[in-house]
């Protein structure tokens, strides 16, 4: 009977600690060595758009804090000590500990009670490796601007291909943790630390993928909605008819080239991206004009002479067209033009084949696209 009884007892124990964890709010119970002068916890919230300060405490005398917060879905969350932040995911019911060592400068730190947040720390690997390479650059280029006194070309061109190298091996790295990651809200926060221009294609598959996850996320389901509305205007999918007024005051027509390959450029004279890049425009063209490459140039200007006299300076001999109405022109509402400069490449059967494709990437798809071997 005694036996029995113990048994009894750890059983109404156990049920007594289970009925003790909140299913309203989430716990964050953490440990905090060596903080110096950091006595303070800043708990924040963060979604797709921002991050905000919801609660703080101080240390204890043993240097340990504790949270408790609502949060009746899977959110990202962050602590910051000092001017330290660190990662994790809490939905009501999860009970976390967290420790860390402010005097250590690589700002390790330890948290159980969610996987999701094990899988952040993975994340922010990836992001702090690829972002230290990029600051390293940043200062040795700043250093020799500096004693140079100026900016120079000869400096840009040695240090850009590396920034745009680390990008790209960035946006690689961070689609494979995607994809190993679907089912955790890791992988969606991974997933919009992405060039959404560049890798549209790859986040609009990513957001139909999980269209039946995380639900009860906001954030999620914004982004969902937005790759939705996306979708018809991505890469593969066929582009839509239009037709404007050219420059010189005839109709020009998207079907009119058809059978060809042609690249709308949304551009205006007063976008200075967009007069950066039309020099590299212009030697694509010409080089690869005689292959059966297309442009036409579609201008967000509202004055005629300025886009016309931005043409003649530019050098951009293709064929021009707009509508003198900036982003509300109704064929960049067709094309959901919010920025330039912006293009999208359209093959002989109309489909989509490329977007937003600029500098040593235009070059490189046009390089695939008309020199395969016949």
């Amino acid at each position: 009977m005694k036996i029995r009884l113990n048994i009894c007892l750890a059983l109404l124990a156990s049920v007594v600690l289970f009925s003790c964890k909140s299913k309203d709010d989430f716990t964050i119970k953490g440990t905090v060595s060596n903080p110096g002068n950091s006595k303070k916890v800043y708990l924040l919230v963060a979604d797709t758009t921002q991050v905000s300060i919801i609660d703080s405490t101080d240390l204890n005398g043993s240097n340990q804090f504790e949270f408790k917060h609502p949060a009746p879905y899977a959110n990202l969350y962050k602590l910051r000590i000092g001017g330290s932040i660190f990662d994790f995911v809490a939905k009501n019911g999860d009970d976390l500990q967290f420790e860390t060592d402010i005097a250590d400068l690589a700002h390790p730190y330890k948290i159980s009670g969610s996987d999701a947040s094990e899988k952040i720390k993975e994340f922010n690997k990836i992001s702090n490796f690829y972002g230290d390479k990029n600051s390293k650059l940043s200062d040795e280029y700043t250093a020799k601007s500096e004693a140079l006194g100026k900016e120079s070309d000869s400096l840009i061109k040695v240090y850009m291909p590396q920034f745009q190298k680390n990008i790209s091996d960035y946006s690689t790295e961070v689609l494979k943790f995607v994809k190993n990651n679907k089912k955790s809200l890791a992988g969606f926060y991974a997933a919009t630390s992405l060039d959404q221009f560049k890798y549209e294609k790859e986040l609009v598959a990513y957001a139909n993928e999980i269209k039946d996850e995380f639900k009860d996320n906001p954030g999620v389901q914004r982004f969902i909605k937005q790759m939705e509305a996306a979708k018809p205007l991505s890469v593969g999918h066929k582009a839509p008819e239009f037709a404007m007024q050219s420059i010189d005051g005839k109709q020009i027509k998207l079907a009119d080239y058809k059978g060809k390959y042609v690249m709308l450029d949304f551009w205006a004279s007063w976008c200075v991206p967009c007069r950066q890049e039309n020099p590299n425009v212009v030697k694509q063209y010409n080089k690869f004009k005689s292959k059966g490459f297309n442009i036409l140039g579609i201008s967000l200007d509202t004055e005629k002479k300025d886009w016309a006299g931005a043409v003649r300076a530019d050098g951009l001999s293709w064929t021009h067209a707009s509508e003198l109405q900036r982003f509300d022109g109704a064929t960049e509402r067709l094309y959901r033009i919010e920025a330039i400069p912006s293009n999208y490449i359209i093959d002989p059967q109309g489909v989509i084949v490329a977007k937003n494709v600029t500098g040593s990437d235009l070059e490189a798809f046009l390089n695939k696209t008309f020199n395969k071997v016949q």
